[in-house]
């Protein structure tokens, strides 16, 4: 989609641009599945932090994801504040489920996809 935008797209890498909503995008999926494979835990309310902490990833993650993909009447600073707190929900996120990862493996898929999520955002704004 990005090559088929009519406009130039501000000076933005186009290959950082891509990663980065694919990753987050990505993290969104896998963190909204780790939130449901927590709640199907026998030690449920041992993961309650995990869970919140997943759904608000996928949340700020799904938002990123859409708001990087919108180009006209873009605006660096705003995007990099949605960058930015992505890149901070996800270290947040992968923190939470590298404690878990010993014991549930989607805890441990979960913390890889919001650290390579983390990168993408970091390595966007280090670009605008």
């Amino acid at each position: 989609m990005l090559e088929s935008y009519p406009k130039d797209l501000g000076g933005i890498d186009r290959d950082k641009l891509a990663e980065c909503i694919a990753a987050c995008f990505e993290c969104a999926q896998v963190c909204t599945a780790c939130a449901d494979a927590c709640l199907s835990e026998d030690t449920v309310a041992d993961l309650t932090k995990c869970i919140r902490t997943n759904l608000d990833c996928a949340d700020i993650c799904a938002t990123t994801g859409r708001a990087l993909s919108r180009h006209t009447g873009y605006d660096a600073n705003l995007t990099r504040a949605f960058l930015e707190a992505c890149a901070t929900a996800c270290q947040a996120c992968g923190d939470e489920c590298t404690q878990h990862a010993e014991m549930h493996e989607h805890c441990r898929i979960c913390a890889e996809a919001c650290r390579r999520c983390e990168e993408a955002c970091r390595a966007l704004v280090g670009a605008l």
